[in-house]
């Protein structure tokens, strides 16, 4: 019975996760090194395909930054039969849609495709991947929206605080000290030739897998692979040399990037964090949606929920080949930057010096299970993930089985993992904002040494109609959990807010199991 002007509200509790397999999944190596991997879906006829290369913009020299994410761009504007019109037009015809990308750790190039017209589809990702042309024209055109973009990265206190913060917590050895899409010193430098060179260099069959994701037969794909990359030859070493991830951190410090009359500091603190390839993986997947993860966070809900400073904060482990940026971020008003940046650090002192209460853990490990049969309902995300695994050299199982291990993560785990791989007292903190109005209560927290960058006024760059992908595709996803260990793309000169993903879908090659 139900009475006028009376409200009764119940919060719905998570029901028991539902059982799930991941798809069964087939794997042939061709006599060249090129691995093909199919995961039959059926009912799901339009296709995912993707050819992933072990190698990106980790792997280029500092002095052609940059040359890796256009090269990788540049595929799709033109071959040695076609240019950027007629392969447009001729994937039109079949229903097609052709991309290409590059992040810090792999590049792909791919399409999705009727299963009927797949085989005539996979003939034009051969012909991108094996015969690109890179036009003058088309370079020039890449290079300027990339400057272009690099422009309005200055001009943006987000990214701004991104690249300060890269270059605070990484060597100049690093190639992380720098965003993956090159600076403007190195991108306006580049030519067609680079751009080859980048091809030569790194596009070969042995650093390569073919990934197939749909209601398909794998006999097809199979037959049609070896048609197609059977007699592609290029350098037979599998990998590249490992990459340097020096920390620039000795100590905790303090940068300060100074905008007069900012009305909102953006906040970054962290640190070099984990590789994907590493022990502790689900455990610290479990720690990081717990401490800045999730909207029931730690860090949201104190900066947010609690103290109102923010629309959102967030921590997150960004993982690479090599050890990619561990940050805590927020944009808070100007007013309470110090005050936000004392809760930032009690968070991280917290998460290290007491258990995780079994309220918390249970939420973490109810999401991070639950969401992740849902990212595989479609084939983009399944090739995505089946492209992760060969870029980190994952086992074949890694995906079958996270489930169970994120469900096996106890108290203990996250305690363990939070003293071994947060590190707050040997962190960098880089403020963007006005530090003539904080200046003097940053001095009193004595947080370390403190030095501040007085840029010169940020130039004004309208929008444009550059195109969006003209900056890296820093998809450094950690995991199935679309972005709980890793919310959004810290660490990176990409725009995110608190919050939000704002990267391409987690079918790209960075993205990890």
């Amino acid at each position: 019975m139900s009475h006028e002007g009376e409200l009764v509200a119940e919060r719905p509790v998570p029901g028991t996760p539902r059982p799930y397999e991941f798809p069964h999944t087939v794997r042939t190596m061709l006599p060249n090194g090129l691995e093909v991997v199919v995961t039959p879906m059926p009912e799901r006829e339009l296709i995912a395909a993707s050819l992933a290369i072990r190698a990106g913009a980790a792997d280029e020299p500092d002095a052609v930054g940059g040359a890796t994410v256009l090269a990788a761009r540049g595929l799709t504007e033109g071959t040695e039969l076609r240019d950027a019109i007629a392969l447009t037009e001729a994937a039109e015809r079949l229903g097609a849609s052709l991309h290409a990308e590059a992040g810090w750790d792999a590049t792909s190039a791919g399409l999705d495709v009727p299963a009927s017209r797949l085989a005539a589809a996979m003939e034009l990702l051969a012909e991108v991947v094996r015969r690109p042309s890179y036009p003058e024209a088309e370079v020039e055109r890449m290079r300027d929206e990339r400057l272009t973009d690099l422009l309005q990265a200055k001009a943006d206190p987000r990214r701004r605080a991104d690249e300060a913060y890269v270059s605070s917590i990484y060597a100049p050895s690093s190639p992380y000290h720098r965003p993956a899409g090159g600076t403007a010193e190195t991108v306006a430098t580049l030519t067609s030739a680079e751009l080859r060179a980048v091809h030569d260099r790194s596009y070969a069959p042995a650093r390569a897998a073919l990934i197939v994701a749909g209601d398909i037969d794998p006999d097809l794909v199979l037959r049609t692979a070896e048609s197609l990359f059977g007699d592609w030859t290029g350098d037979p070493a599998a990998d590249a040399p490992p990459i340097d991830d020096t920390s620039a951190i000795t100590g905790r410090y303090v940068r300060v990037v100074h905008r007069p009359g900012a009305v909102q500091t953006e906040i970054r603190i962290g640190h070099p964090g984990l590789a994907r390839r590493n022990p502790d993986f689900h455990a610290v997947s479990v720690m990081g949606a717990i401490l800045g993860g999730l909207f029931n966070s730690r860090l949201n809900m104190n900066l947010r929920e609690e103290k109102g400073y923010t629309y959102g904060a967030s921590a997150g482990f960004d993982m690479r080949r090599a050890r990619g940026p561990f940050t805590a971020r927020a944009a808070v008003n100007t007013e309470v930057t110090i005050p936000a940046l004392g809760e930032f650090l009690r968070e991280l002192d917290r998460i290290r010096q007491e258990p995780v209460t079994d309220a918390e853990l249970r939420a973490a490990r109810d999401f991070l299970v639950g969401v992740f049969p849902l990212r595989f309902e479609t084939p983009g995300p399944v090739a995505g993930s089946l492209a992760g695994l060969f870029v980190h050299h994952l086992p074949h199982d890694e995906l079958a089985r996270y489930r169970d291990a994120i469900e096996a993560v106890t108290a203990d785990d996250v305690l363990r993992v939070a003293q071994a791989h947060i590190h707050p007292d040997r962190a960098a903190i880089v403020l963007v904002g006005d530090h003539d109005t904080f200046a003097a209560a940053l001095e009193a927290e004595r947080l370390g040494p403190i030095e501040v960058i007085r840029d010169p006024d940020p130039t004004q760059v309208a929008p444009g109609d550059a195109d969006e992908l003209v900056g890296p595709v820093d998809a450094g996803e950690g995991g199935p959990t679309e972005g709980a260990e890793d919310p959004d793309l810290p660490g990176t000169d990409e725009p995110s807010d608190p919050g939000t993903d704002d990267r391409d879908d987690v079918a790209g090659p960075d993205a990890g199991a």
